[in-house]
């Protein structure tokens, strides 16, 4: 760390779902760590726009459109990344996305596929094909997305539990596979965040006040609140913390 703040200097850092949300605070506050950031996601404006502002302020960045739940869109984004930028030293699998809420009967085949494909399969291709790039360049870290519910489960929500716990499950696995060759993974699981996956329960009155119930703080957090414990996993200063899942939610999981 310098002056406070982690330093990573010198490092490439992926990151999918990286043009909005959680996944736009962390490009930003690893740019401003000095790292050489890689950014994947499906919306190619707001992505190259990230990538521009990063660089702009002196940093190495680049955007291209991903979508994780294609394994070869994945296999090219850590490709450019390592010809890019000479390696890969961490990743943040942060991608997702959230069904319309309902219960489990009135699911559709298509909600629970696009859900587990993007939130759970897209988590596998993305760590099959970075830990592949951490092997050839001696190790490094990797932080997974999970949610609150990869921990509990809420109702109407079933498709996203399963794949949100599905990604506890692979980042466990994953962490005791690689314990030995230099690869750390590591999952967050944050709670409210004010993202555009939520705009809609919060637009709605009846749904905000059902979810802030959730909120011991009565608050949703900032993409910025979480990115910190990003940065943190990713660093030297985070050694011995392999197979963990972290909850960011204010304490809604303490009860």
């Amino acid at each position: 760390m310098t002056q406070g703040k982690f330093d990573f200097t010198g490092r490439a850092v992926l990151i999918t779902g990286g043009s909005t949300g959680i996944g736009r605070a962390t490009a930003l506050a690893f740019g401003q760590a000095g790292a050489s950031v890689a950014i994947g996601s499906r919306d190619e404006e707001a992505g190259h726009e990230l990538a521009r502002e990063i660089e702009q302020a002196g940093g190495a960045a680049f955007h291209l459109r991903t979508d994780v739940a294609k394994d070869e869109e994945v296999a090219r984004l850590v490709e450019k990344t390592v010809s890019r930028f000479g390696g890969l030293d961490a990743a943040f699998n942060n991608a997702g996305t959230l069904p319309p809420t309902g219960a489990l009967a009135d699911q559709t085949d298509e909600d629970w596929e696009r859900t587990i494909a993007v939130d759970l399969s897209g988590v596998f291709y993305s760590m099959r094909h970075e830990i592949r790039a951490m092997l050839a360049g001696g190790g490094g870290s990797i932080i997974n997305t999970s949610s609150v519910a990869g921990l509990i489960a809420d109702p109407g929500m079933s498709p996203y539990v399963a794949a949100k716990h599905g990604v506890v499950g692979l980042t466990k696995a994953a962490a005791l596979d690689y314990a030995t060759q230099g690869i750390r993974v590591n999952a967050i699981a944050p709670g409210l965040v004010r993202t555009g996956m939520i705009e809609g329960w919060m637009n709605d009155p009846e749904m905000r006040t059902t979810v802030m119930g959730y909120s011991p703080q009565q608050r949703v957090s900032e993409p910025e609140e979480i990115a910190g414990l990003v940065l943190f996993l990713a660093s030297d200063l985070s050694p011995f913390i392999n197979g963990a899942v972290y909850p960011i939610d204010g304490g809604q999981t303490a009860h």
